[in-house]
């Protein structure tokens, strides 16, 4: 860490006397939230697009489950490039450069589709080359949250951040974009274009003195990247993590939520249709249920984990997490549904807030960017492999088979997490 920045609070505002008159001023926390909520309204429209342009080129799961693996791939290939970039670059430079670019490649796709010449491959081609500037993206996003906010405010800080991205991304973008794509195909990715155009603009708001590129010790290179090669730094950050028990569990633990997620979301859109007998506007609530209970988890971690501790926390995380896969796989109306939905989505929100606020208070900053980019990899490598598996076990088995094994390796999960998530483990401060 750069020091506890306490001149930069988590809020959305702040006054200067100018004049003897109060001038409002965005904080910097406020603006990269800003930038990430806007970007997350755009994203949730495009997310919840791209399976339904897929769906209306081919019926083959196989092949719809495509979308979500080239989504997810980039993780594997580049995560690792990814984090060691964003701990020799300047993190608020290269994010509103990188917002940008995306917006360009998103024009690119909303053209197709008003000339109608998109295809497959180009909707496959377009979700693998947003997932891959976004890892460059999120790495350094997340990196720069410690510079903006003190240790005390960072759980408080990544609640808010992770909740504005839910009800952006799932709770408005979803029903917005299903709602948007039916009554015209290309209008969800010419939204995505606006919003990232947008937070570009707020990112490169944010002062220069707030958000420095981040400080490179002896063993990791100078800031210009010389005195350490690249590959040095990615087994920096693998070492880091590997060596450290925790650290490693909750990664471990994290992938398998997210491999439960990846197999929900691959064939969302055809269980919605074939099983739950929703059109298109009912898959936007259906996800938007997800979004309700990520919320409500997000915004409640801060205070779970100040009043129950991290441990407590992250076990009642899994066991709402196992839950609610269950009922995804055993449901068959759509109020369950929804419910298990909202379930599994609360879950997400509580574990992820405590996880990624650990995570920030056991990794020193010069490291951060690679360590993230090590636990995405993993965590997040597991998705292309998931979205595979759950196409073909669909296709063999019937849609609701993936979600069924899925349920079950997590509640296995569950009932081994008391063993290995110790309290001992965590920092005395948040066990």
């Amino acid at each position: 860490m750069r020091g506890d920045r306490t001149g930069h609070r988590a809020g959305p505002a702040a006054g200067a006397e100018v004049g003897g008159l109060r001038r409002w001023r965005p904080r910097p926390f406020g603006l990269l939230w800003g930038a990430g909520t806007i970007s997350a309204l755009g994203d949730g429209v495009h997310w919840i697009a791209l399976p339904l342009l897929a769906a209306s080129v081919t019926l083959d799961p196989r092949l719809v489950s495509l979308v979500s693996v080239a989504e997810q791939l980039p993780w594997v290939l580049f995560g690792l490039l990814a984090g060691a970039l964003a701990d020799r670059v300047d993190r608020r430079r290269v994010l509103w450069r990188l917002d940008l670019v995306r917006a360009g490649v998103v024009a690119v796709l909303a053209a197709t589709v008003l000339t109608d010449t998109v295809t497959l491959p180009v909707v496959l081609l377009v979700a693998f080359t947003l997932t891959s500037f976004g890892t460059v993206y999120d790495s350094a996003s997340a990196a720069l949250v410690p510079t903006l906010v003190p240790v005390a405010d960072r759980p408080a800080a990544n609640g808010r951040l992770q909740a504005g991205t839910l009800v952006a991304d799932t709770l408005l973008g979803a029903p917005v974009g299903a709602t948007l794509f039916t009554l015209f195909a290309a209008a969800p990715f010419l939204v995505d274009t606006a919003s990232f155009a947008i937070a570009a603009g707020l990112v490169a708001a944010i002062p220069v003195a707030a958000a420095p590129p981040p400080a490179r010790t002896a063993s990791s290179g100078r800031a210009d990247g010389a005195g350490s090669s690249v590959r040095a730094d990615v087994v920096a950050g693998l070492r880091f993590l590997l060596g450290h028990r925790l650290l490693r569990r909750l990664c471990w633990y994290g992938a398998l939520i997210n491999l439960v997620t990846t197999v929900a979301v691959a064939l969302l859109v055809l269980y919605t249709r074939d099983v739950l007998h929703l059109g298109s506007l009912g898959y936007g609530l259906l996800v938007a249920a997800f979004a309700v209970g990520g919320v409500l988890g997000s915004l409640l971690a801060g205070r779970l984990a100040t009043v129950l501790g991290s441990r407590p926390a992250l076990l009642s995380a899994l066991v709402l997490g196992a839950g609610g896969a269950t009922g995804m796989a055993l449901a068959g109306h759509p109020a369950p549904a929804g419910i298990a939905v909202g379930v599994f989505g609360a879950a997400n929100g509580l574990w992820g807030v405590v996880a990624v606020s650990l995570r920030q208070s056991l990794v020193p900053d010069a490291l951060f960017g690679r360590v993230t980019s090590a636990f995405r990899l993993v965590t997040l490598g597991v998705g292309p492999l998931g979205a595979l598996a759950a196409g073909f076990v669909a296709h063999r088995y019937g849609l609701r088979a993936p979600m069924v094994c899925a349920a079950t390796i997590l509640l296995a999960g569950t009932v081994a997490a008391p063993m290995l998530l110790r309290r001992a483990d965590l920092p005395s401060r948040t066990a």
